[in-house]
């Protein structure tokens, strides 16, 4: 019936097109800022008080899965490997015991602590994987250096990688554990860490699994609040971030800027309507990009030239995921809303 109404009303094709967000029932009142899909049935997210959630039929039910002990934690990153196993990253002062990783292999029906530490300083922020044995974990800067952790099983086991290898942070310098996606991964070694902090935001990147690095100025602005706060590379060579400041995240911001040769250079684009910061960012394969954050969301058809609202959502949201065109997107208070188109 709703195919049939398409093909006699040409005229508002695109208006019975357009996407929106569909909100689905989480059943849980955590705040999340970390979602990630393994396929479009399989969705992983991970939230305040150590709750994680999981789906395997698509979002249209989410189970709110236990971790022994981890009540008092925060999990801002997470990565779903396959439909049954996950890591867990939690937030956190690591002298309060809030630094650890925890990992399942059974859809999240038994979880094992992985990693744990009490140095003073380490704050881990966000996860991402190569495949399902190569990944890495990153954190605020120890001793002017990115805090880096590398596994290569999976996530069962976790070595910090020399910090010397890597280039020395700006005073204040560090990244923002907002959205699981300020470093991001693409093809088999390459990655990229996006900042704030400083006066200005930088990307710093490897293309060899983090053996070396580099580090480039960007255009984006940056204080103790504000820089880059979601990347996104569709290939090795564009990517786009977006940022904003956290603490007046209804502000005008210029919060996207984009690269065409891997990170090495950055240009302003448009910002988005709605304004404010936006912490996470996509592109799909029709060359839509979708970027979510406190302030609401926004879609782009032009390669981020122009942007128009992305309605559906009740509240503001953090973080999102994609598996080929669908879309989910997740916030405070357990809102999870999923792109309709």
């Amino acid at each position: 019936m709703f195919l049939r109404a398409l093909f006699f009303l040409p005229f508002f094709f695109p208006t019975l097109l357009a996407a929106q967000w569909i909100p689905q029932k989480s059943t849980t009142e955590a705040h999340f800022r970390a979602i990630s899909a393994v396929s479009k049935n399989v969705v992983w997210a991970g939230g305040s008080k150590g709750t994680v959630l999981r789906t395997d039929n698509g979002g249209e039910t989410w189970s709110v899965l236990s971790v022994p002990g981890t009540e008092k934690l925060d999990f801002r990153g997470i990565k779903g490997l396959d439909k049954k196993t996950a890591v867990a990253v939690s937030a956190g002062l690591a002298e309060e015991g809030q630094a650890r990783i925890y990992r399942t292999d059974d859809a999240g029906k038994t979880w094992q602590q992985v990693w744990q530490t009490d140095q003073k300083g380490v704050f881990l922020d966000g996860i991402a994987f190569w495949d399902k044995k190569n990944g890495l974990i990153f954190g605020d800067p120890i001793d002017n250096h990115l805090y880096l952790l590398k596994t290569t099983d999976g996530g069962k086991t976790w070595q910090r990688l020399t910090p010397e290898t890597l280039p020395a942070n700006l005073p204040n310098e560090a990244s923002f554990a907002a959205s699981n996606s300020t470093m991001v991964m693409q093809g088999t070694k390459n990655v990229w860490v996006g900042t704030g902090g400083a006066d200005h935001a930088r990307v710093l990147y490897s293309t060899d699994r983090g053996t070396t690095w580099q580090v480039t100025d960007t255009p984006m602005k940056a204080n103790a609040s504000s820089g880059i706060f979601g990347l996104h590379f569709w290939d090795a060579q564009n990517g786009i971030a977006v940022g904003g400041d956290y603490k007046a995240d209804k502000e005008a911001f210029e919060n996207v800027i984009v690269t065409q040769d891997g990170g090495k250079s950055w240009e302003k684009r448009t910002p988005t309507t709605p304004a404010g910061l936006k912490e996470a960012v996509v592109k799909l394969k029709n060359g839509t990009f979708i970027t979510v954050g406190p302030a609401g969301s926004a879609l782009s058809k032009d390669n981020a030239q122009t942007w128009q609202p992305l309605t559906g959502a009740t509240a503001g949201l953090h973080a999102l995921t994609c598996a080929g065109s669908m879309c989910w997107a997740i916030g405070s208070k357990g809102q999870i809303v999923r792109l309709s188109n």
